[in-house]
Parts: structure tokens; C-alpha cells; sequence
């Protein structure tokens, strides 16, 4: 089997990008990672009812700034969830979905291909790159998921991580 067909493959070296500031529909939430797939839920229902014009995949930011922060955060369910969807045009809002713009700015980009729970490799490799590179995070990682889980075979699952960088 072919590195690429194994689950867990880190699909490219870290590249530096620059990412456009971004219209989004998001939520957040306080509480365990494992409400994602809820919040991913409610925020697609919400958004497919207003007809929304979707622009990009949805995303998940994690705004703690280190594996230990995120673990502990998660075990204590006090990780500050977000999720937010790229979109073309300002909606309405309720009282847990918002409109607002994400920043853009100068991120570290990489991609795991495979299941989300076997994504560790792939930010052990991004801490140690920003660590070889003397770069600082300046704001929330964000995974991006480019294909639906619902779709495709576990092992073809494909996440886009951007660390935003100094």
C-alpha cells in the first residue's frame, strides 16, 4: 500500500500562504471537541434554510495555542469551540449564529489525509516546523474540510490546517 492510501498521511510539506480575510457565518460554543459535529450540523441547517450562498468549506478554529492547552481544555469541556462557513453575502443573525469576517493574514498551510482523529502527526509536524522556523501562532489554527465524511471513505478525508503566523 501506498503511503497516499494509508490513513493518517500528511498529504504535503508545510507551505506559507496568504489567506484573504473571510465573510463567515459561525458559532461558538464552550464545552468538549467532540460537539463539532452538532455545531456543524445546526450551523449547515440554519444556513441551507436561508438559502445562503456558501463560499468555502467549513472550518473549525481552535483558539488554544498549544496541544497541552487543547488537551487539557477538552478534558475539563472548557475548549472554546468554533465553527464558521464561508459565505458570499451578509445573513441575518440569531442568538448563537453570527455574521461576522474572520481575519486573513500570512498562515502556515498543510493537509491530512485521513480520519480527523488520527490528524496528530500532521500538528506535531506544524509545532515543530514553527518551532525550527522561530514563528509565532497569532491567532486560531483552522481546520478546513474539504470533503464530507458522510461521503467519502474515512481514509480519503482531507483537512486543510492554517496556523496563522507572524
Amino acid at each position: 500500500m501506498d503511503e497516499d492510501n494509508r490513513a493518517g498521511v500528511i498529504m504535503e510539506e508545510i507551505s506559507v500562504v496568504e489567506v484573504p480575510p473571510q465573510l463567515v457565518m459561525g458559532m461558538t460554543r464552550t464545552g468538549p471537541y467532540r460537539q463539532i459535529p452538532e455545531m456543524m450540523k445546526d450551523i449547515f441547517t440554519y444556513l441551507l434554510g436561508k438559502q445562503a450562498k456558501i463560499t468555502g468549506p467549513p472550518m473549525f478554529l481552535c483558539h488554544e495555542m498549544c496541544e497541552e492547552e487543547a488537551i487539557e481544555a477538552d478534558k475539563n469541556n472548557s475548549a472554546k469551540v468554533e465553527i464558521a462557513v464561508p459565505i458570499g453575502e451578509k445573513l441575518d443573525e440569531t442568538d448563537e449564529i453570527k455574521c461576522y469576517e474572520i481575519p486573513g493574514g500570512k498562515m502556515a498551510r498543510i493537509v491530512h489525509k485521513g480520519p480527523y482523529e488520527e490528524c496528530k502527526p500532521v500538528y506535531d509536524k506544524l509545532f515543530t516546523w514553527l518551532k525550527e522556523n522561530n514563528k509565532k501562532l497569532t491567532g486560531p489554527i483552522r481546520e478546513m474540510y474539504l470533503n464530507d465524511p458522510r461521503e467519502v471513505p474515512k481514509e480519503e478525508i482531507l483537512t486543510e490546517i492554517h496556523a496563522p503566523i507572524e
